[in-house]
């Protein structure tokens, strides 16, 4: 399609300080603001791990919000990778 209007799958690994400091319920409001679904897990290296599901467009809005530097706590790195949508997930959850 092309227009952002086609489901995607984005998973998104964000280094930082972003365990502890709310950034898995900040990412969790701005998803579901968008209407998208999937979910954000606190990895054990100290990342967050964002998959969301929905329109590209929306899943690009939510990479922006991701890299707007107006986080809760600190990002230091962004690093994408985007899929057919799954459709796996009802609704975004914290992990």
């Amino acid at each position: 399609m092309g227009d952002g209007t086609e489901t995607v799958r984005l998973t998104v690994w964000v280094r930082g300080r972003v365990q502890g400091v709310g950034f898995r319920w900040w990412t969790r409001s701005r998803a579901l603001e968008l209407g998208l679904s999937g979910a954000a897990t606190n990895l054990d290296d100290g990342r967050v791990e964002v998959v969301a599901e929905g329109s590209r467009s929306a899943c690009e809005r939510l990479l922006e919000h991701l890299r707007s530097g107006r986080t809760p706590g600190r990002v230091d790195s962004v690093v994408e990778r985007w899929a057919q949508s799954g459709g796996t997930f009802t609704g975004f959850v914290e992990r």
